[in-house]
């Protein structure tokens, strides 16, 4: 069976019957009460690292503690399993690790928490002979009991559909929901699909299945588009899947352009944006896919950052995207504008509602130089993103900062604040409540500066205006 594609369509809303700017949702404010450092790393050279399941999290917040995984580089090792994974824990004395899992791996272990009671951490240690270089790998979860942190974790086994063949390349996706007590482990197969394993309330690896991946027949040679580096939310057994194209360059006249300037036979697309949704994961059915934005005719670049389930089940995307690759310009689309932006469409049962600029910058936009943002929802539910933003301000002076702003749940935009980070943040994670932490006041964010990964603890004061 294969997934067929629809393109979302686009509904914009105008704010007032009359075209007038809508009130702010909110007024916000932060103040940084934390900055440090959490660990340092050497580069494993295996085309991963400690960013690297940006979809995920690896840092979690339940009550006072918080926790954060860890991926070391063992030295002696070879690439690509030449890492080793750990949980640590944060506590006024600083960080200190609570485990080592046992084992050799590639990527990060993505983290979630349950209750006030629980921490998981994902796992995928290889099978393979130290140093092989690629092969089998065995995923699993391991689960934490914050009462007896002293002691190992308990072992859990997902129940999977057959035998698949998983490796050190997971893609994967690890996802709790926080207020059912249930968790939803997802992993890459090749180019043709994800294997899915949904835990219940219950503790019981209760439902399985595969997530195929949608077909594009429009392309020179059809084929299936692998969909990566996803943002997944579990909720009420419903779940939201929303990642990004990620296979060889599928038009034959580029791709031979790219070589020319590379030397390579290979060159990824990352392009074409790509959601869809079970109602009820227990059932195993998925609806088709859903294209929810696309840079295909400029050859352009799409990077998922996170997704939210409103109250009302809406489902907000957020997403990172450039309009073209300037290498390509010259020769095939001359007269197109270079643009960089942070964007956030509202869906309602797959449909674009409303798609909202946070931040952009390019040809005739300025110098601004949008990154990666996240979602994060406060006590009262006000939801939020917090970006980071690179390039020139509007007097050309170097800009490299984080940024807060309010969201309504409607897609309207509010007035960004500036987060007086230290060390700034271009990628980071937060502690979400896709890996089941509770709305809070408290900003969690473990990021990167180099080859530091770093911890930020940011208080906010968010009063409703409506």
């Amino acid at each position: 069976m294969r997934f067929s594609i629809r393109v979302a369509c686009l509904f914009l809303i105008v704010a007032g019957g009359n075209g007038a700017a809508a009130e702010p949702a909110c007024e916000l404010q932060c103040q940084v009460e934390v900055e440090e450092e959490v660990y340092t790393y050497q580069p494993a050279d295996n085309g991963a690292g400690p960013m690297w399941c940006f979809g995920n999290t690896s840092i979690v917040r339940v009550g006072d503690d918080v926790f954060a995984s860890r991926l070391a580089t063992i030295a002696e090792r070879k690439p690509l399993n030449n890492c080793a994974a750990s949980l640590l824990r944060r506590t006024d004395a600083g960080w200190s690790e609570v485990h080592r899992a046992p084992g050799l791996t590639r990527e990060p272990s993505p983290l979630v928490a349950i209750g006030k009671e629980r921490v998981f951490l994902s796992v995928n240690p290889t099978l393979t002979a130290v140093d092989t270089y690629s092969g089998p790998a065995q995923p699993g979860v391991l689960e934490f009991s914050l009462a007896a942190l002293d002691e190992p974790p308990r072992e859990l086994a997902p129940t999977w559909e057959g035998q698949p063949e998983f490796r050190e390349h997971s893609y994967r996706s690890f996802v709790a929901d926080g207020e059912n007590g249930e968790l939803l482990l997802l992993q890459n197969i090749g180019y043709t699909h994800a294997e899915w394993s949904y835990c219940d309330r219950e503790g019981n690896w209760s439902a399985y299945g595969k997530l195929k991946w949608p077909w594009g027949g429009d392309y020179a040679e059809p084929k299936p588009i692998r969909v990566c580096y996803p943002a997944v939310a579990l909720k009420d057994r419903q779940v939201f899947f929303c990642g990004v194209s990620d296979i060889v360059e599928p038009n034959p006249a580029w791709r031979s352009y790219k070589k020319e300037l590379t030397g390579r036979e290979w060159d990824y697309d990352f392009r074409r944006l790509f959601f869809c949704w079970s109602d009820d994961i227990a059932t195993g059915v998925f609806h088709d896919w859903v294209e929810v934005s696309s840079r295909e005719a400029t050859a352009g670049w799409i990077s998922p950052n996170d997704l939210y389930v409103a109250p009302n089940g809406d489902v907000l995307v957020l997403w990172s995207e450039k309009a073209l690759d300037e290498r390509l310009r010259e020769k095939y689309f001359p007269e197109a504008k270079q643009r960089h932006s942070l964007e956030c469409a509202v869906l309602r049962n797959g449909r674009v509602v409303r798609q909202s600029t946070l931040a952009e910058g390019g040809d005739e936009l300025g110098g601004l130089s949008p990154g990666r943002g996240r979602f994060h929802v406060a006590e009262n539910g006000q939801l939020c993103v917090i970006y980071y933003v690179g390039g020139t301000d509007e007097k050309g002076q170097a800009l490299a900062e984080n940024r807060i702003v309010a969201l309504g749940l409607d897609g309207e935009v509010g007035e960004a604040i500036s987060v007086a980070l230290e060390q700034p943040l271009s990628s980071f994670f937060t502690a979400t409540v896709r890996a089941g932490c509770q709305p809070s006041d408290t900003l969690d964010l473990l990021g990167s500066v180099g080859t530091s990964m770093r911890y930020a603890r940011i208080r906010l004061a968010v009063s409703s205006q409506r």
